[in-house]
């Protein structure tokens, strides 16, 4: 036996606590992936839609009874497990009917709603729902388990799973297009308002067009030219993804290829992409702004070096998603810095608003 087991086993430190409170944690973090399924099965089961709809919290049985099976009798003795752990988790709440009986496990459970679950509604205008149900579905939760080998090669581990890049996926398979558009729009309406909100005097000032580089079905731009009708907006993506674009007031969707060319505009709106994709995108939205007046305004994250800023473990997080999936990073402040410098940008301002992304501002001229 090595020397490293033999001083683990005997526990030479002394310190028993300390050191199966580090295998308890190793466990908890290997059954880590159960919370973001767990949270994916009650959002296919619309158990936060039963509850809201109902009004008030309910029982197991009453849960049961409204699930949309495909059988005739749902497996209800499954479910208290489910709504044990998500309870656990502080997704639902759970009291106790008050009965003749004094013990907890013959009165009867009632679940309700917190308000992290009510992001889980359906119908609610800014719901998570359908990011949670597009990134664990199996087409992007497989590239995770290549994760090691593409840092090992090199090379993206979507494109390893599936043979062609996400983008290419996307293209050609309608049916996860239409997943990663819906998933994608969600994030954008989740962030939006505080887009919006922090941002309110910039936008306030834009003038002429606004062009929302990579902008997806359009939500995002809408929204802005929604609140500020004197901006002219064009939302501005690879052709197949503004084919299924809904039609927005005073917004025209343009198909094309943002590493070619983009539209001409007083500003460009940016998202995310690894550093020499991103260069090229920059150095073609830097040519597309007016000079004098124009701005790229980049929405994405801004990591903190020490790992100590707000929302770090959700950047952190978004970070190898992005590594996963399309072989895209988020930066430090220092690595924006360098990225606006070498795509010509004469100057820059980072922006905090109250969510994980933040606001950079980057003008061509130094006026």
């Amino acid at each position: 036996m090595s020397t490293l087991n033999t001083h683990i086993l005997n526990n030479e430190d002394g310190d028993d606590h300390q050191l199966f409170q580090g295998q308890a944690q190793i466990l908890n973090h290997l059954f880590s992936f159960a919370k973001s399924l767990a949270i994916k099965s009650a959002v296919e089961l619309r158990i936060a839609d039963i509850i809201h709809s109902h009004g008030q919290a309910m029982s197991l049985s009453q849960i049961a009874s409204k699930l949309e099976s495909t059988t005739t009798s749902p497996d209800a003795s499954r479910l208290p497990r489910l709504m044990q752990f998500l309870v656990w988790n502080l997704i639902f709440t759970v009291e106790y009917n008050q009965t003749t009986s004094s013990s907890k496990d013959e009165r009867e459970a009632l679940y309700g709603l917190t308000p992290t679950s009510r992001w889980l509604l359906h119908d609610y205008e800014f719901s998570l729902a359908p990011m949670f149900l597009t990134f664990t579905h199996p087409s992007l939760m497989a590239p995770w388990q290549e994760m090691g080998r593409s840092i090992n090669e090199g090379g993206i581990a979507f494109d390893k799973v599936h043979g062609v890049s996400i983008w290419e996926k996307a293209s050609k398979d309608t049916e996860f297009n239409k997943l990663f558009n819906t998933g994608m729009a969600s994030v954008t309406k989740a962030i939006l308002d505080a887009i919006l909100c922090g941002y309110k005097e910039g936008f306030s000032k834009l003038q002429g067009t606004l062009v929302d580089v990579g902008g997806g079905i359009g939500r995002a731009v809408a929204k802005i030219v929604d609140a500020h009708p004197h901006i002219k907006g064009i939302n501005f993506d690879l052709p197949h993804v503004v084919e299924t674009a809904p039609v927005f007031p005073n917004i025209t969707h343009v198909g094309g290829d943002m590493f070619k060319e983009i539209p001409y505009a007083d500003t460009s709106v940016l998202h995310d992409w690894e550093d020499e994709d991103c260069l090229k995108i920059l150095k073609n939205c830097q040519k597309a702004v007016s000079k004098s007046k124009g701005k790229v305004i980049i929405v994405d994250i801004v990591l903190y070096p020490d790992g100590k800023g707000p929302y770090e473990e959700t950047k952190l997080g978004c970070d190898l998603l992005m590594m996963t999936i399309c072989g895209g990073k988020e930066r430090t402040q220092h690595e924006w810095n360098k990225l606006l410098k070498d795509a010509g940008f004469a100057r820059h301002n980072i922006i905090t608003i109250p969510a994980f992304v933040s606001i950079i501002e980057a003008f061509p001229q130094e006026n």
